[in-house]
């Protein structure tokens, strides 16, 4: 027995050293060298995913991973461990330093966007809702970007999967007491003076009543070469002001996201790479990058939605790493997030808490251009639920009842109570009422019954959930790569971010 048992660890142990040597190899591909993480940085990237906390990252590093299709019997039975499923890595979960951060504001434990953002960019808490505003919204806060700006002389860059002057990106510029001051918003963008802007379309950029004059109209006056198309982005040089918007806009005027995404659209990996040519000067550049959709995919708890655009995010900060490997002296690399949303699960009772990670592949659209592309069309031309049913198996892989396949490890064929779950859901839909009580707001929230039932069952299925549609009170992490990477290891509160990127960069507080 103890031959038996000594054979078998060294071979668990000569199993996990191969896998070690992979990893390595893995790391030093992607960077280069062994990161130093001394000295003060010059160049400073930070991507915020919106919404994203371990649970959306850990979710996408097992959907890119060996053996997707989750623990099957024999792999639960075999002692072999070449058979157990390997969850991937993304780019900065290579990185050599990761913390965490607490999220809560003045207002909330389960914060949103404006306030935890505010909280990241000045070292200060305020009120849920509000931009860089003490709790009393009269004094106003200085972002680091704009710190490095008037103290630096640094360029700075921003970059949203969403509206430009949407909560997150606002929070580098802007100072209100509401984010929804739209306009208000577009007027500090131009006035930041910021050399570099780029994503989904202003909210808003003539006001309310539209009797303003627009804020692309005074971007230009004031210096900005405004873009719309990838040609004329694309023809963007180093030096000048550029404000760049999608040139193909999807769910309120947004980037698309990138389930539906085009060949021949930009990434927001292509808008940091512009981005970096734009900035790149000897004195020193900040950008900010949020993939902000993964946050609304959340919402709507699209999970396939959720893995493809943190997965977008990943590339994105691929091309940050490739400069990193150009300038391992002066760049500092953060990927961190603002909050969770929609308290994303691992396990779900119904698959006896195995994961069936290949059961998403199955999904081809967003919930957003399901909604926009056929549910609305469903409603317009009263569309029977088995016509409806051939679209859902098209686009989502389940299938009726009956159906070949199996509705247990990660099979696609419905059971009847997720059929009935459906017909229900279709027939709220074609109601046109909007839901109502505790059950059908726990059952739909505030999105489409049909869509967002169609995404809950497959969703469990692949073996994962969602408890909210809104944000949790999660920590999220920060993940450091470059100078002054280890000043982010450990357990500390958002506002802290702020203050370690002030004393590596030197700032002042102002």
């Amino acid at each position: 027995m103890n031959r038996k048992f000594n054979s078998f660890c060294k071979k668990v142990c000569s199993a996990a050293l191969i896998s070690c040597a992979l990893t390595a190899g893995l790391f030093s591909q992607e960077i280069e060298g062994t990161p130093a993480g001394k000295g003060n940085p010059k160049y400073v990237f930070v991507f915020v995913g919106d919404g994203m906390s371990y649970p959306q990252i850990q979710s996408s590093a097992y959907y890119i991973g060996k053996d997707a299709s989750g623990i099957v019997n024999d792999v639960k039975n075999s002692s072999n461990p070449s058979d157990s499923p390997k969850g991937g890595l993304l780019s900065f979960m290579k990185f050599p330093v990761a913390g965490s951060a607490q999220t809560y504001d003045a207002t909330s434990f389960a914060p949103d966007s404006a306030s935890t953002a505010t909280s990241i960019f000045t070292g200060n808490k305020t009120h849920s809702s509000s931009i860089n505003v003490d709790i009393s919204k009269k004094i106003k806060y200085r972002t680091i970007a704009e710190q490095l700006r008037d103290q630096k002389k640094w360029k700075i860059g921003v970059i949203s999967t969403v509206n430009l002057n949407h909560a997150t990106p606002a929070a580098t510029y802007a100072h209100q007491a509401s984010r929804k001051s739209n306009y208000p918003i577009g007027l500090e963008l131009v006035a930041s003076n910021f050399e570099y802007f780029a994503g989904g379309a202003l909210m808003e950029p003539q006001d309310k009543k539209k009797d303003k004059e627009s804020i692309y109209s005074l971007a230009e006056k004031a210096g900005y070469k405004v873009c719309f198309t990838q040609k004329d982005a694309s023809a963007l040089a180093n030096g000048g002001k550029a404000l760049v918007i999608a040139e193909k806009l999807a769910d309120s005027d947004s980037m698309s996201y990138e389930e539906d995404r085009s060949q021949d659209e930009w990434s927001l990996r292509d808008y940091v790479r512009k981005g970096i040519e734009v900035l790149d000067n000897k004195t020193g550049f900040f950008m900010m990058i949020e993939g902000g959709k993964i946050d609304w995919a959340c919402h709507a708890n699209d999970a396939r939605s959720t893995i493809a655009d943190t997965l977008a995010l990943d590339e994105a900060v691929k091309e940050a790493v490739a400069f990193y490997n150009r300038h391992p002296k002066e760049t500092l690399i953060i990927v961190t997030a603002d909050h969770e949303t929609g308290g994303l699960s691992i396990g779900f009772a119904g698959t006896d808490y195995n994961l069936f990670f290949n059961t998403l592949k199955n999904q081809k659209i967003s919930y957003a251009k399901f909604d926009k592309e056929y549910v609305a069309s469903y409603k317009k031309n009263g569309v029977a639920f088995e016509t409806v049913m051939d679209d859902i198996e098209k686009l989502f892989g389940l299938k009726v009842p009956g159906s070949s396949g199996n509705d247990k490890n990660g099979g696609l064929v419905l059971t009847d109570y997720e059929y009935e779950r459906i017909r229900n859901a279709y027939n709220k839909t074609m109601s046109g009422e909007k839901p109502k009580g505790q059950l059908e707001y726990e059952l739909y929230g505030t999105y489409e019954p049909l869509t967002v039932t169609v995404t809950h069952i497959l969703n469990n299925k692949s073996g994962i959930a969602f408890t909210s549609y809104s944000h949790t009170g999660l920590p999220v992490p920060v993940f450091a790569l470059g100078a002054g990477q280890k000043e982010f290891n450990g357990y500390y509160d958002n506002t802290d971010i702020y203050k370690k990127l002030a004393l590596l960069t030197k700032i002042k507080k102002d």
